[in-house]
């Protein structure tokens, strides 16, 4: 487990540095992706989760989910191209499960990465503090 700023990152996720999504590779080929437990927190209190509905498509960089919390509402950004695969029904009902349960309960979608290179970017293990630190020096997080 690697903590950067108090916040866990579990060694066995891959992470979109970039959009705070993690992603966990599932035996059948489709991908698990929930927000971070650092960005749950910056977003405050979820009130609605609004996945992309399924069976429909998504392209890398653009939302396949909202979420609206009690200091910001926004899309969360796809880390690749794919297709939504299943939702957490949990999560629609109680959407606070992001902020007490990011890598658990509070997962958002079971998605199918389009290519095999669908990890090209993402970040892991002991990567993930070095990655995490550099992004926040770079100040784009401000603009999410």
């Amino acid at each position: 487990m690697v903590f950067v700023q108090g916040f866990e990152f579990p060694d066995h996720l891959l992470y979109d540095i970039n959009n705070q999504i993690w992603y966990a590779p599932l035996d059948d080929g489709n991908v698990r992706a929930g927000f971070t437990s650092w960005s749950a927190n910056l977003m405050g209190g979820i009130i609605v989760f609004t996945p992309k509905r399924l069976r429909f498509d998504f392209e890398k960089d653009r939302s396949f989910a909202v979420v609206e919390g009690g200091k910001w509402v926004g899309s969360a950004r796809a880390a690749f191209d794919g297709i939504v695969v299943a939702h957490n029904d949990l999560l629609i009902r109680n959407p606070e499960l992001i902020n007490s349960d990011s890598y658990g309960d509070g997962w958002m979608l079971i998605v199918r990465p389009a290519h095999d290179d669908w990890r090209s970017g993402l970040v892991t293990g002991e990567d993930v503090g070095p990655a995490f630190e550099a992004w926040l020096d770079a100040g784009t997080h401000r603009e999410r």
